[in-house]
């Protein structure tokens, strides 16, 4: 019916008629074009990686070092063409190289013959394939020169471009498991185990004759995927939900920041809706099962960000463009040059064609853009910037829109005191109020009670401490009863104190008003910064699921001018959208698991580091200095990278054009090609390096 299928995290998404089709008939055919299939498990992915990491590990480890001995036996070789090498250790020294480059050949070299295999299994042509053909070949002519001891030996050129290309096929390898590795921990937001609630009822006989029936309440542990719709849950204190559905007993306040990104719980009282992969807070809770595990708000979800990623838009390379044509024109030419010499000059029809094979193999076109990007990643890595996806490096200079989350993102997620006001003086201060505070809320988990952490005076001390959930905290200071907590559950008890229902919360001693708080979610201190540099030439959206209050005073203090509130995931995904259709290109940042949707969406998607799995996992980049300011560096490494890329390949097919046609009429010789496409590749190779250097990209 369907096929999705996601390549940074290297799965497939497969709709089917199963009375029609076997699952075994499908895993057939896609092992039939060169891919090995298998049912997901995150366990079974996370080995698999492992060892194909230890694998690759191997190849390089092999074919670096015996390259770096083939290349100090070439050196010896070179300088004796000039100085009159003896025969004997002529050949001495061309055995030795034939034998250490067999296994870079054979086991080093695997998979770009895989590569090509699976290729022209599809009738498709890759880099793969010349780069094979010209392996094979200049490891062949090699052989046959030192073995017949005539002609050239190119075994130098063979161990070096493989070794390189090999490091090239090793760093995606890494990108993509790291990805499909976080990808896979998206499944532990799910709990493993829940306490189901079993009422059985009993029928037992009274002195009088009569039955009496009671219920028996039984707990039990079961796998939360086996709860099924209808089913009670006990969910205690600080457990995870572990299915979507109705609170039926209880009152308690739940964290939906893995849903929502927002930090601030949620109260739930009988009848509301509860989510599966949200955390409970101090009060019990037990809630009716309205849904299946496949079938929950979090399921839903990340299959909505699985799709969002597989729809991501594809800005097309230039090298996948001319890629096929290259790689096309290269062969025609060696089998027309190998055609017209074979008629002419049999004698060197071989070499001159190999000569056309190596001076004009594509390996300083296929190493001109991942030489690139390996040395632009390592530079922002030093700036704490990962980035996971190839195509940011390209896309970044595109980027005219930037959009942005609220909370985690813009702001830090952590609440401090803005504002304090001393309402009943009693020769009180500030300090004297925040220290009061601060030992009732030490009783509490709440993220509003985090902030009077720092005000704490261990010389006083609350006793009969009781934690009213959703409400506030009560206790008993020095004799007297104190209340701190919500203004709707204080100053409602009191007379003419409306006017502090504005308050985050407020501090009651006996019935008496004595101080309100006013507690705000942090800017971050490079967000102003970057908006004025951003808001130059892009244009700046916020979207979040926070209030429009707050949403609103974080819009005035930056001036960003527009922005949306109370958004769900697919909310902002078609906010998102809705600006992609009037040909903008969309950089996304955010911190959250309802971010992971927009993200498959954006363009160029950007996580904190201090975000969320989920989040990271769906992410190109992720800021692991938690900086927004990174984001300046990297838009400057990124147009740094792309002339870089362009004069990468300017040199390449100029190279080409100018060695293609002295190859074909035999005016190169295979000797010359080697040194040729050698320099070809080391010359880009420097090029990319400049990447490197430590520039100060924030000016």
């Amino acid at each position: 019916h369907s096929v999705s299928v996601n390549a940074t995290t290297q799965r497939a998404t497969i709709k089917w008629q199963d009375d029609t089709l076997k699952l075994s008939d499908i895993l057939n055919t896609i092992e039939h074009i060169g891919y090995q299939a298998m049912p997901f498990k995150a366990n079974e992915v996370e080995l698999r990686n492992k060892a194909q990491n230890k694998t690759f590990i191997k190849r390089l480890g092999i074919s670096g070092i015996l390259m770096m001995q083939i290349m100090m036996i070439a050196i010896g070789l070179y300088f004796g063409a000039f100085s009159g090498m003896g025969e004997n250790n002529k050949l001495y020294l061309r055995w030795i190289s034939f034998i250490l480059v067999i296994p870079i050949v054979s086991y080093g070299a695997l998979p770009f013959y895989i590569g090509a295999k699976n290729a022209l299994k599809l009738k498709r042509l890759s880099m793969d394939v010349p780069v094979s053909i010209a392996i094979v070949l200049a490891f062949s002519a090699s052989a046959w020169a030192t073995i017949t001891e005539q002609g050239e030996v190119y075994f130098e050129s063979v161990s070096m471009f493989t070794f390189l290309l090999l490091i090239g096929k090793f760093l995606e390898f890494r990108a993509r498991s790291h990805a499909a590795q976080v990808s896979a921990n998206l499944l532990k937001l799910m709990p493993m185990t829940a306490t189901r609630v079993v009422i059985t009822e009993s029928n037992t006989q009274v002195a009088s004759g009569t039955e009496h029936t009671s219920s028996v309440i039984k707990e039990e542990l079961v796998a939360a995927k086996l709860l099924v719709v209808d089913d009670f849950v006990l969910i205690k204190p600080g457990e995870t939900i572990p299915a979507d559905g109705v609170v039926t007993q209880g009152y308690s306040q739940v964290n939906e920041a893995m849903l929502s990104g927002e930090q601030l719980p949620v109260n739930k009282n009988i009848d509301d809706h509860v989510f599966s992969g949200t955390i409970n807070g101090d009060g019990n809770l037990t809630v009716k099962v309205t849904k299946l595990s496949n079938q929950s708000f979090l399921s839903q979800l990340i299959r909505l960000s699985e799709q969002s990623q597989a729809h991501k838009p594809k800005l097309a390379k230039f090298s996948d463009k001319v890629a096929q044509y290259f790689v096309a024109i290269i062969l025609i030419t060696a089998i027309g040059t190998a055609l017209y010499w074979q008629q002419h000059l049999p004698e060197q029809a071989f070499w001159i064609t190999l000569s056309v094979l190596v001076a004009t193999c594509p390996c300083a076109l296929s190493l001109a853009t991942p030489t690139a990007l390996t040395c632009a990643t390592t530079r922002l890595n030093r700036e704490g910037i990962m980035i996971k996806s190839a195509h940011v490096m390209e896309t970044m200079p595109k980027v005219d829109t930037f959009a942005f989350d609220k909370t985690g993102t813009i702001t830090t997620g952590e609440f401090s005191i803005n504002n304090t006001n001393v309402i009943a003086s009693e020769k009180l201060t500030i300090d004297d109020v925040l220290a009061l505070a601060a030992a009732l809320e030490s009783h509490s988990e709440h993220p509003l009670a985090k902030p009077f952490s720092k005000h704490r005076d261990f010389t006083i001390h609350a006793s009969h401490v009781e934690v009213h959930s959703g409400k506030g905290v009560s206790g008993i200071i020095q004799g007297k009863n104190y209340y701190i907590g919500k203004p709707s559950w204080l100053i409602a008890k009191l007379s003419n104190n409306q006017d502090y229902l504005s308050a985050s919360c407020v501090l009651v001693c006996e019935q008496k008003l004595i101080a309100t708080f006013n507690l705000i979610d942090e800017i971050r201190p490079d967000a102003q910064e970057l908006i004025n540099n951003l808001k130059n030439k892009h244009q700046i959206v916020m979207l979040s699921g926070d209030s429009q209050k707050a949403c609103q005073r974080v819009a005035e203090l930056l001036s960003i001018s527009e922005y949306y509130s109370d958004l769900s995931a697919q909310d902002k995904m078609l906010k998102l959208q809705n600006i992609q259709q009037n040909n903008k290109t969309v950089a996304m940042i955010g911190d959250g698991v309802n971010d992971s949707p927009v993200f498959g969406a954006a363009h160029v998607s950007m996580a904190m580091g201090c975000g969320t799995d989920i989040a990271k996992s769906g992410a190109d980049v992720i800021l692991l200095n938690n900086q927004l300011a990174s984001i300046h560096v990297m838009s400057q490494v990124a147009i740094k990278t792309r002339t870089i890329i362009f004069q990468n390949y300017l040199w390449a097919f100029g190279y080409n054009a100018i060695v293609l046609p002295l190859a074909v009429s035999g005016n190169i010789t295979p000797y010359m090609a080697v040194i040729g496409m050698s320099a070809s590749s080391i010359l880009v190779i420097t090029n990319s390096l400049r990447l490197l250097k430590n520039q100060n990209s924030r000016k």
